[in-house]
């Protein structure tokens, strides 16, 4: 008999909806219960590809006489941290000064007024070396709540004080100066990992936050280790098995620090991330293996991640037949099955495959040593080993698709969302890529359909229901992917949209007092706290992506008040920049925007004439991550009011490209080898 859980839209509350526990979603229905009955509420968060999440659940909460337990002790709520970033927010600071770190499922305990008094991440079924069984873990929380109240109440109102004060921030007195991106990179250069690339050890996160701040340090002060710091991580990331060889797209994370073994779950914000940080990369540096990963990973998106009507869904499974990563392995009898003999033994050289395997008998795909190395060995040309390797790794990915997939979280988050739309955004921009301008396109319009009804942007999206109040990131993420697809189109309906958008975020989110904003709207529902998380986690901060949103809008609007705040912004956290800098990935990248100096770039033209193109094309050629762009096409039925764009026209009914330094412009031109000399910095201003 299903419980609560059957009338939630997040399929991660979907998959509990059937176990004996007797689940509430979050809300007051289930507090006024345990202060009506007198009990503890365990909040248990989690999402929908989370592989612990699914042993606890099918360990704990789908047996008969543990749910028993937990109905008769305790009062039970199931949140998916993906629709409700708030609530985890909250819990996960609670565990973290719990426990010193934090993860998935979060089983936290609290006062039937929602203040933490205990928790962890898993639990098993039965006691292990180290690990109290959750059965013993309800008694014991249950036992104190009743017995041992003023221990329980102290725990509660200190661990509430931590919280609080975890939102509160300062501004520095400190200039927003080099010196702090120069400790900052000082910093993260420190944790490189120079043999596998990328940063720490085991278990190895990606990082594209990070790398966005190398890339824009490199472009801005020419230091070389950034840039080999990049390129380093982003070949190894791409040729290690995290990466998807044949579907394309990244897991997850790696469980070694050679990239070699993935957590196999596939997220869209990942995924959005990293195929800008590739393609920054590319463009950087020309390494068409980048654009190829940019390539495949967007395609994966479009494939497996796109609703029809244009949203993307959130995630695919770690599991599949209830066994990690059993859709993405290889077992090297299958490959020799399915390529023949000869095309196998080409094959499985490139990508490391075994008779024994690398990972539990099977195989995970993996470049072993490049298309040169491998290539002698096999006597071909490297281009030409990879030209003979395409059509295999098409084979095998039909053979592969008749398997029994992961499943999909096919919720569309806002901010999520976001992040694709830019990506596919900036690409469409760079390569020149009409499908990926559609896809982007369709994306925004459906968004701000579906999910901004009445003046309001919502959170999640599932079968044609939209419902949760937008977070600060919604709002934020969605905002910069619109600015890339102005850029991408030269439409003006995405500006204004941007524009619509950011004052509604300031009026909702922003407080004078604190000189910041909060994650949550003044009409959000009342929580222990008004959660702020300043730190870039594996999506940007609300507060990063707002500041960079913020600076991006000023330069293209003239407005002085957007770039003032942009700047309150990043002053709030600069005394933490240059000591904690990966965690502060994103800030980086707005504090980077801050530093450059300022170069715009208004054309004039028709995105559709080859003139046009031939202009657009020279702006592509270099990479210059902090340069603005606003386009005006001469149909513009709405003009957005720019300053860039005041007095600005075609010249001889040419399209005609403007190169401005602070606002201040050169001399316009129609020609695209003029315009490469102007984007050099080699011509007089008028």
């Amino acid at each position: 008999m299903p419980n609560r859980l059957i009338n939630e839209t997040s399929p991660y509350l979907l998959q509990h909806a059937q176990n004996p526990v007797d689940w509430y979603a979050w809300g007051e229905e289930a507090f006024a219960k345990a202060r009506a009955e007198d009990k503890p509420v365990l909040v248990s968060i989690g999402y929908a590809a989370c592989h612990w999440c699914h042993v606890m659940e099918h360990e704990s909460f789908e047996d008969p006489d543990i749910a028993a337990k937990m109905n008769e002790r305790i009062v039970s709520i199931k949140v998916d941290r993906e629709e409700r970033p708030d609530v985890d927010a909250i819990y996960m600071e609670a565990l973290q000064r719990l426990h010193g770190h934090g993860g998935w499922p979060l089983n936290m305990f609290l006062m039937p007024d929602g203040r933490p008094f205990y928790g962890g991440t898993y639990f098993p079924n039965v006691a292990r070396v180290g690990m109290p069984s959750w059965p013993d873990v309800i008694d014991a929380v249950a036992d104190a709540y009743q017995n041992r109240r003023e221990n329980v109440l102290r725990n509660a109102e200190s661990l509430t004080a931590a919280i609080l004060a975890s939102t509160q921030t300062a501004a520095s007195d400190e200039p927003l100066s080099a010196a702090i991106a120069g400790d900052a990179f000082t910093q993260i250069v420190s944790s490189f990992d120079e043999e596998h690339g990328g940063f720490g050890g085991a278990p190895k996160f990606p990082q594209p936050m990070v790398l966005q701040f190398l890339l824009r340090f490199h472009a801005r002060t020419g230091e070389p280790r950034a840039r080999h710091v990049v390129e380093h991580t982003l070949r190894s990331m791409a040729e290690g098995g995290m990466y998807d060889h044949l579907g394309g797209g990244f897991a997850r994370y790696a469980t070694d620090a050679a990239w070699g073994v993935p957590h196999f779950e596939k997220m869209l914000y990942d995924n959005a991330q990293l195929a800008s940080a590739y393609l920054h990369g590319y463009r950087l540096t020309g390494d068409e293996a980048f654009r190829t990963v940019v390539q495949e990973t967007l395609d994966y998106l479009l494939r497996d991640l796109r609703h029809p009507l244009g949203g993307f869904f959130s995630s695919q499974d770690a599991d599949s037949e209830g066994v990690e990563g059993k859709y993405y392995v290889w077992e090297q009898r299958e490959i020799e099955a399915a390529l023949g003999e000869a095309d196998a033994a080409i094959f499985n050289r490139y990508y490391g495959v075994s008779g024994p395997g690398n990972f539990e008998g099977r195989n995970i795909l993996h470049v072993a040593d490049g298309p040169e190395a491998a290539g002698r060995s096999l006597g071909l040309a490297g281009d030409a080993l990879l030209e003979r390797l395409r059509p295999m790794r098409a084979r095998l990915l039909e053979e592969r698709s008749a398997r029994v997939p992961p499943a999909t979280d096919d919720k569309v988050l806002t901010a999520w969302n976001g992040l694709a739309l830019r990506a596919l955004a900036e690409a469409a921009s760079a390569l020149g890529e009409p499908r990926y301008r559609e896809a982007a396109e369709l994306n925004a319009a459906f968004v701000l359909e579906a999910l901004h009804p009445d003046g309001r942007l919502l959170r999640t999206w599932k079968d044609g229901t939209a419902h949760l109040n937008g977070y600060l990131e919604d709002y934020a993420c969605l905002i910069n992917g619109l600015l890339s697809l102005h850029e991408a189109t030269f439409a003006h309906r995405w500006l204004w949209a941007a524009k619509e958008l950011t004052d509604e975020m300031l009026r909702l989110f922003w407080d004078e007092a604190a000189g910041g904003l909060y994650d949550v709207g003044t009409d959000h529902e009342t929580l222990i706290v008004r959660p702020r998380d300043m730190l870039d986690n594996a999506v940007p901060s609300g507060s990063s992506a707002a500041a960079e949103a913020l600076a991006r809008l000023a330069t293209l609007a003239g407005d002085e008040e957007y770039a003032r705040r942009s700047a309150t912004l990043l002053r709030s956290v600069a005394g933490s920049l240059g000591t904690a800098p990966m965690a502060f990935g994103n800030w980086l990248t707005a504090l980077e925007r801050y530093l450059a100096d300022p170069r715009e770039v208004a054309i004039v033209g028709s995105p559709g004439d080859p003139a046009t193109r031939r202009l657009l094309d020279e702006l592509a050629r270099a990479y210059a991550p902090s340069r603005s762009l606003i386009g005006l096409d001469p149909a513009e039925e709405r003009p957005f009011p720019s300053p860039l764009l005041k007095g600005r026209g075609q010249v001889d009914g040419k399209p005609t490209a403007y190169v401005c330094h602070g606002y201040v412009c050169d001399l316009p031109t129609t020609d695209a080898a003029t315009l490469a000399g102007l984007l050099a910095g080699g011509v007089a201003s008028a």
